[in-house]
């Protein structure tokens, strides 16, 4: 799983591999091991929420997602998701949950496990 962060926008890409976890055990986590410690990112599905929205854990960011967006996006082919979370000091974080499509330029990370890019047949 990718997190893309920029200002207050949060990004999650999945691959096919993730995206089947997810749907089994209900999550998918990344840690990013620093220098002092340890920056984690989760994506749960979870009962008690309505809309996508994202916590603070203290050592990184744990995206939650309701039951039946979760389903819905791991049983079809839906691109992805988003939701606008407003803070509670009236600022809005951008969320985006989307499953992972191979690059369509030269690139060095394995892209064996990803989404077949849509835009790659004309």
């Amino acid at each position: 799983m990718k997190i893309r962060i920029k200002g207050n926008s949060l990004r999650l890409r999945l691959t096919k591999t993730e995206v089947a976890n997810f749907k089994t055990h209900g999550f998918i986590s990344e840690e990013t091991h620093v220098l002092d410690g340890v920056f984690s990112y989760k994506l749960a599905r979870n009962e008690q929420v309505e809309e996508l929205q994202a916590r603070w854990t203290g050592a990184g960011f744990e995206v939650l997602v309701p039951v039946n967006q979760a389903n819905q996006w791991t049983d079809s082919d839906e691109i992805g998701f988003q939701h606008i979370q407003v803070l509670p000091d009236g600022t809005e974080l951008f969320l985006l949950v989307e499953k992972d499509f191979v690059c369509l330029d030269n690139t060095f990370e394995d892209q064996s496990d990803n989404y077949p890019n849509p835009n790659a047949v004309c």
